[in-house]
């Protein structure tokens, strides 16, 4: 469905080749039509998110919230978990947010959005409501993979029809850049110093994606902000199969103050991440696993790393066994697709 193009800034852009999809739904036997778009022509204009918020320059979260809000209906109801997108949009008296919000705690963003889903159907049953209302939880990888994952995992087994965004900078970003379950291996972070004994964070990044999964939810996709068509996409996929069930989109958002790194530096390590199979961009509908940016030659993970401070103190022995559980996911991931989606690694020619 997908295939490579770039655009004037060398970004390999996934693109549809027809501008809809029909889906027969799994469990109810809907016909439903999904309007993709196949070009940045196409995306919309109009802005709703508001300027003046405080998020950083240069931040990825930003970035995805952004284009959330253009896809997003008029009608959505927003639940915010607290965390950086909740605390830089929403300084009383103030919002950017364009669409009724709500601010939570950090571990129930999707308890409550579950239950402004269920007061919406019980309003719908009375004739209190005449139309679909859509519901979308949205929470860092903190209040998702850690603090918040009985909530969210709740809230997929009983099958509330919200669409749930993790926007991931692999750290508590906004109290301090303390680690998360979403932390990479080896990240320094404030609560994995680096020292003599102890190399920043001892554990690998959390695999959420197949503790979602494991939910068989109708839809649910990995994405970045480098690859403005995917994310859109994705996002407007994830929200038209919330007529079915629960979807979920997990977004990688560098962070500037917690990777320490310029903030002119966010998309193009967006796109070193999937270039060099850090990260991988898939879906999966209605347990169809489907790779949507495909990567014939990877790049050294040396490449993704290196310009991070938050792994300055890696050794070269450090980054080979970082390529080592790289290169055994991307062999994984080829299986699973049954194709050879992601490539080797192409070592380019000393000069």
């Amino acid at each position: 469905m997908f295939r490579g193009e770039e655009d004037s800034t060398g970004v390999n852009l996934p693109r549809t080749e027809s501008m809809s999809i029909i889906v027969i739904s799994g469990q109810e036997g809907k016909r439903m039509e999904i309007k993709l778009f196949k070009s940045i022509k196409e995306l919309p204009r109009e802005e709703k998110f508001a300027p003046g918020h405080a998020m950083c320059a240069g931040c990825g979260a930003a970035i995805a919230m952004r284009w959330l809000n253009k896809i997003a209906p008029d009608d959505t109801i927003f639940v915010l978990a607290t965390g950086c997108v909740e605390v830089t949009t929403t300084a009383c008296p103030y919002t950017a947010w364009l669409r009724p919000c709500i601010h939570v705690a950090f571990e129930n963003a999707a308890a409550v959005a579950s239950g402004i889903e269920a007061a919406i159907k019980i309003l719908k049953k009375k004739g209190v409501i005449g139309k679909d209302i859509k519901v979308v939880a949205i929470a860092g990888d903190g209040g998702t993979v850690d603090i918040g994952l009985q909530a969210l995992s709740g809230m997929l087994e009983r099958r509330h029809k919200v669409m749930y965004v993790l926007y991931d900078n692999e750290a508590y970003m906004n109290t301090g850049i303390q680690r998360s379950g979403a932390t990479p291996l080896y990240a320094w972070t404030t609560t994995t110093p680096v020292g003599k004994v102890i190399k920043g964070k001892l554990q690998e990044k959390k695999d959420i994606d197949g503790i979602v999964a494991a939910h068989r939810i109708p839809y649910m996709a990995t994405t970045t902000i480098a690859y403005i068509l995917d994310m859109v996409n994705k996002f407007k996929k994830a929200l038209e199969y919330t007529e079915e069930g629960p979807t979920f989109v997990h977004v990688l958002c560098p962070c500037v103050p917690g990777w320490r790194i310029d903030p002119h530096m966010t998309v193009k390590l967006s796109r070193l991440a999937v270039e060099t199979g850090m990260w991988i961009n898939y879906e999966i509908e209605h347990g169809v696993f489907r790779v949507t940016t495909r990567v014939p030659k990877r790049k050294p993970v040396a490449e993704y790393i290196k310009p991070q401070g938050r792994f300055r103190h890696l050794t070269d022995k450090d980054i080979e066994l970082i390529q080592k559980l790289v290169d055994e996911n991307v062999e994984r991931i080829n299986k699973l697709v049954g194709e050879q989606v992601i490539g080797p690694v192409e070592i380019p020619e000393k000069k």
